[in-house]
């Protein structure tokens, strides 16, 4: 008996350890069995298709579903992500852990799995990747779930089609379709309905499914809350760096010229000629002709995106920015000269420059680069707030605003701050996948942010155990949530908001830089 039972130790031991090694893990999903790899108690299916490759004539058409298999496909390696220019090093304060890695393919429609080992009706998180919508992809490093599967819940990182790919209009498009454009926002709600369909095989529970995206994700994550077509798909979101007042969606008329330049440049006379050329010279920009091979995004095509429908799905919100969006995208951000202060506060709000200089005061040269950035942060928090004010009137939702203040480390750190994205690694729990210097401190951050996001995944508000509470947004109060080191709730003041407001009524729209 007592030799028995040393065997059954032996053997459970010797399973334990094959899982921590990298063990099989097996899903059973509609189109047939995946076999994926058990890292202890997380398993990972990568590279799994959730629709048809959208290429010859399927190219600029909604996406179809994908093809069923016989016997198990392997679900451990990244598949292709979507065309695009891959720049292996990145730039400004983006690394490599911001970048795509590997090989590019028209044949792109994939998403990876995060899953608890456990499969017990876990809530799930859709990440939709940032990148202009012309770059980026579900693989990219600082994305991997298996740290927010650690803490229990499933996570999605999706691809969706880019550039022209992924958001040419053209009249033939129309005409053979009854829209076009938005092919790639149409990517992303097939895959929410791939996972409704599948993701209880990981264990995730269908009924709560958050969508989650930064930057050109965050737009795509409001573009969804606005479609009629993914309704009913998702049960809360959240848009990191993408909400604000004065972000406007093209209409299908403009984006069709749009597309006629863009087929002019190409040198193709019809669909068929486009059809017929490479996805490396769909992507490869126009040289002296920037105009036809850049401002490819989501447009109001009535299909996908109807004109005056907003927050068709009334779902919680989490939504807000960091301190420093622009401080790797404006040459001038942080450098502003008394004088120069003076001059752009005239141009930008005519007659309220007076005022708004009163509010951002500067008797130096120096205190004039402070109140230009402390202006540029609150501007973009203001358009923020203004768009959850707009929100409030449509919906009986709450809405949840953060400004996330906390710099990342690095040799440019005083330079760049809390830069556009600097948040990500801090969400996903994932400060080992980028080679920069952190401490306590950003562990600690660490420990607040994915708290607060792990909260509202799974129960639909941010406040959890152990976290300073974030109250809902209340457009009489201005409140918001400031994330880093010392969180807390603030209050924007509400003449300064007043200013960027009535900028954005006579034709001035707060930006997010």
């Amino acid at each position: 008996m007592r030799r028995s039972l040393i065997g059954i130790v032996i053997a459970l031991a010797a399973s334990l350890a094959g899982t921590a090694l990298g063990a099989p893990a097996n899903a059973y999903i509609d189109q047939g069995k995946l076999t994926g790899t058990a890292d202890r108690d997380v398993d990972a299916f990568l590279g799994v298709p959730f629709a048809a490759p959208p290429v010859g004539e399927l190219r600029w058409k909604a996406p179809e579903p994908a093809s069923k298999w016989q016997g198990a496909r392997a679900a451990t390696a990244f598949a292709p992500s979507c065309p695009q220019p891959v720049d292996p090093k990145g730039f400004g304060p983006w690394t490599s852990e911001y970048v795509v890695q590997g090989a590019v393919a028209e044949d792109c429609l994939y998403l990876n799995v995060w899953a608890p080992s456990e499969r017990r009706a876990q809530p799930v998180l859709v990440w939709i990747h940032g990148g202009a919508f012309t770059s980026g992809s579900g693989s990219v490093p600082i994305y991997d779930g298996a740290a927010l599967a650690r803490a229990g819940i499933v996570v999605v990182t999706i691809n969706y089609r880019l550039g022209a790919l992924g958001f040419l209009a053209h009249p033939e498009l129309t005409r053979e379709a009854g829209a076009s454009g938005n092919y790639g926002l149409l990517d992303a709600i097939a895959a929410l309905r791939w996972i409704a369909t599948n993701i209880g095989a990981f264990g995730g529970d269908p009924h709560r499914v958050t969508i989650a995206g930064q930057s050109a994700g965050a737009a795509m994550v409001l573009d969804l809350v606005d479609s009629p077509l993914a309704k009913g798909l998702f049960a809360r979101a959240i848009a990191e760096s993408g909400a604000g007042l004065g972000i406007s969606v093209p209409l299908l008329a403009d984006a069709e010229r749009t597309g006629l330049a863009f087929a002019q440049a190409k040198g193709a006379k019809s669909l068929a000629d486009l059809r017929a050329l490479s996805a490396e010279e769909i992507i490869k920009p126009q040289a002296g002709a920037a105009g036809p091979t850049l401002g490819f995004a989501p447009i109001v095509d009535g299909r996908a995106l109807l004109a005056g429908e907003h927050f068709v799905s009334d779902v919680p919100i989490v939504t807000g920015l960091t301190a420093d969006e622009g401080s790797a995208m404006s040459p001038g951000y942080g450098h502003a000269t008394k004088e120069q202060l003076a001059t752009q506060s005239r141009a930008q709000y005519g007659d309220l420059a007076a005022r708004f200089l009163a509010l951002y005061p500067a008797a130096s040269d120096a205190e004039a680069a402070d109140a230009a950035k402390t202006a540029a942060r609150e501007r973009g928090l203001a358009s923020t707030l203004l768009w959850a004010r707009a929100r409030e009137l449509k919906s009986s939702s709450h809405t949840y605003v953060y400004l996330y203040v906390h710099p990342e480390p690095g040799p440019d750190s005083a330079r760049y701050g809390a830069f556009h994205s600097s948040e990500i690694p801090y969400v996903f729990k994932n400060l080992d996948k980028a080679d920069r210097p952190y401490t306590a401190a950003d562990r600690s951050v660490v420990l607040t942010v994915s708290g607060y996001w792990l909260s509202f995944i799974r129960n639909g508000d941010p406040t959890g155990p152990g976290l300073v509470p974030w109250p809902p947004f209340d457009p009489q109060l201005n409140l918001y949530l400031e994330v880093g080191e010392r969180t807390g709730t603030r209050a924007l003041d509400a003449r300064k908001v007043e200013i960027f407001e009535r900028a954005a009524s006579s034709g001035r729209p707060p930006s997010l830089f």
